[in-house]
């Protein structure tokens, strides 16, 4: 059963009210994936645009597109991370060159401006070469009126959505789906996207998004370009060569 979360703006947030609160809800990314995909029923084989965050949201975001007909890209974010701690992000930059940050954190960790600066350059530049390797010089699909449905593995701190959710300016909507997230992530994504999706919403002080999962790995780009390189010769939908 799909609700809309009481906590949500005007409708906005979707969920599982289910699987609120719980861990070890989804075996893996692909069974993530086609939970979404039931979430999404209304965009079944229509015009809708699946945009997959690399690396960990293209397993699950292949799942949707293929459960629902629909066109699927990658749509290449990276977020900024703590010069001593990779794990920890205080912004992202997305694959236009737009950079969001988390001025709070950058504050709380005693960041220099100069930290800052570097962190984006080093950042921008994974995003060039990223796109590069999975992209090449194919153009993104042309998004001015679509509806666009940004999918990653989970929302933690919700940044790297955000720098997303801005960079596909010109949509017709923007959808944000993704397996779980803590509630105040989505928070920070809400005020720039017409609705959210989320199976498996969490709160509390502590989060991962690998709690979600029984089977939780590092998605490598080999398997970023399997899937993808899969989804572009599936037939009977429409795929990644549609506009090279």
């Amino acid at each position: 059963m799909v609700s809309a979360h009481p906590g949500g703006t005007s409708g906005k947030v979707f969920e599982i009210p289910e699987l609120r609160d719980r861990t070890g809800v989804f075996a893996d990314r692909a069974e993530a994936g086609r939970t979404l995909a039931g979430m999404l029923e209304q965009y079944r084989d229509s015009d809708a645009l699946v945009l997959a965050i690399p690396a960990g949201g293209v397993p699950v975001a292949a799942e949707v597109a293929r459960e629902l007909g629909l066109e699927l890209d990658v749509a290449v974010v990276s977020k900024i991370t703590l010069p001593w701690n990779t794990e920890a992000g205080y912004g992202a930059v997305a694959f236009d060159g737009s950079v969001s940050l988390n001025r709070a954190l950058i504050a709380s960790a005693g960041l220099t401006p100069q930290q800052v600066d570097r962190g984006i350059a080093q950042t921008t530049e994974k995003v060039r070469r990223r796109i590069r390797e999975l992209r090449g010089d194919r153009p993104l699909p042309d998004v001015t009126g679509r509806t666009v449905i940004l999918v990653d593995d989970g929302l933690a701190s919700g940044y790297t959505m955000r720098v997303a959710a801005d960079a596909v300016r010109g949509a017709g909507r923007v959808i944000v789906a993704i397996p779980t997230a803590h509630a105040d992530s989505i928070g920070r994504v809400l005020e720039a996207v017409d609705a959210v999706y989320c199976c498996n919403i969490r709160g509390g002080y502590s989060f991962a998004v690998a709690s979600a999962y029984r089977h939780w790995y590092d998605v490598g780009l080999d398997e970023v370009r399997r899937i993808l390189g899969g989804a572009g010769s599936r037939s009977g939908r429409r795929g990644l060569d549609r506009e090279a």
